[in-house]
């Protein structure tokens, strides 16, 4: 098989417990201690013997972070100089750099397998990080039921209309098989670049190339999410408060700041700012997002803060292995109150109380959901993302939320 890069994400970095060295590929490993700690170690060859250098604990150092502290420990290795030496002895390391050759930019393609091999070789990387075969199973039905028209074509020769050709027929009519077999042909196609088996731009993308040959997919092609009537929130959120456990909080601050689930499960310390919480750009589909923080909300976060809290450190750590929780663990809080809801159908709750009982806008409404408002032309106009006006729809259903019996 290939060799991997860029094999970890920021969710599986988070999740795994396996005890060892979880390779993210060019010799950084993410590495889990017997008592679950983690931390970044980059691991090289000087003189023929192995070297391992510590690149910082992953509370502190990013996935993106410690990519970065790799790739600089890497030049100073090319340059003659060892990178632990060097951590040592600043010094050394401007002249070595100085004195390094000029390596030119100029990739060298190999010849090109078929998108087929590259899709398996690209599923076999990721594979380990995938919990169960179902995450498996579902990208090669991908390939071999839906892009079976372009499977064995080669990979540098996958253009635009191969993409289509293969899109087209599920787009309107399966949009959620049309939407994952889109993702994952630019996920495989990029694996292929950085490969080196291809160059040139993605004919996968969406953004500023399918965009504009595809109509947008249809929307809630699974139904709508199980939520409860909005009068029955406040009973539900004191039963709730009495329960005990880190899913039982978790589902107390979603449904206070009405996030996603994901937005809770991989939330970090590092994010919370005061009474403001905010996340990047790729935990939010591409665009940043600020979501003020309630007292009801600001209150669940006191009682799960640790004395020191560090800024990669998980609100809502999982009690046995410090890792996420479970994208079970609400669910099972909310069977458990005998709630015939889904965490993400308090979105919806939370809408119709919004629409029926408060004479808040539309807009504003709707921006506290992260839903984007608006065309093209009204959201080029509307630069602001409303937070004042937001803080008082949200203050107002913590205290609708949490209102005495």
């Amino acid at each position: 098989m290939a060799h991997q890069v860029n094999r970890l994400t920021d969710r599986t970095v988070r999740s795994v417990r396996t005890q060892g060295n979880h390779p993210d590929g060019n010799c950084l490993y993410l590495q889990v201690s017997p008592t679950g700690g983690k931390s970044w170690i980059y691991r090289y060859m000087v003189a023929g013997r192995s070297r391992d250098m510590g690149l910082g604990s992953l509370l502190d150092v990013t996935l993106a972070e410690a990519r970065e502290r790799r790739d600089a420990a890497r030049k100073l290795l090319k340059s003659g100089v060892d990178p632990l030496d060097a951590r040592h002895a600043p010094k050394m390391v401007a002249p070595a750099l100085a004195s390094a050759p000029a390596v030119p930019a100029v990739p060298k393609l190999k010849p090109a397998p078929s998108l087929l091999v590259v899709w398996k070789d690209y599923v076999a990387g990721q594979e380990a990080v995938w919990k169960g075969g179902k995450t498996k199973d579902g990208w090669m039905r991908s390939i071999e039921s839906h892009a079976a028209l372009i499977k064995n074509k080669p990979v540098d020769r996958i253009d635009v209309d191969d993409v289509l050709l293969v899109l087209r027929p599920l787009w309107t009519t399966k949009a959620e098989s049309a939407g994952k077999l889109r993702d994952r042909l630019e996920r495989v196609l990029d694996y292929a670049r950085v490969m080196k088996y291809r160059s040139g731009d993605n004919p996968a993308v969406w953004k500023g190339n399918l965009f504009h040959l595809l109509p947008p997919r249809p929307k809630l092609q699974r139904g709508h999410m199980r939520a409860l009537a909005y009068q029955d929130i406040p009973e539900f959120m004191r039963r709730l408060a009495a329960k005990e456990g880190v899913g039982a909080r978790a589902l107390e601050f979603s449904i206070l700041t009405i996030a996603r689930e994901t937005m809770t499960l991989e939330s970090t310390w590092g994010e919370i700012h005061d009474d403001l919480w905010s996340l990047e750009a790729e935990r939010m589909k591409m665009r940043p997002f600020r979501q003020p923080l309630s007292t009801g909300a600001l209150r669940v976060l006191d009682g799960v803060r640790p004395a020191n809290p560090r800024p990669n450190q998980l609100l809502f750590p999982a009690p046995l292995h410090g890792g996420a929780l479970s994208n079970t663990a609400m669910d099972k809080v909310l069977k458990d109150l005998g709630a015939d809801a889904t965490p993400h159908g308090m979105r919806s709750t939370f809408r119709d109380w919004a629409g029926d009982e408060t004479d808040f806008a539309r807009e504003t409404i709707e921006e506290c959901l992260a839903h984007l408002v608006g065309d093209e032309t009204e959201r080029a106009y509307r630069r602001s993302d409303a937070l004042k006006k937001r803080r008082a729809v949200l203050e107002a259903w913590s205290a609708y939320c949490l209102r005495p019996a």
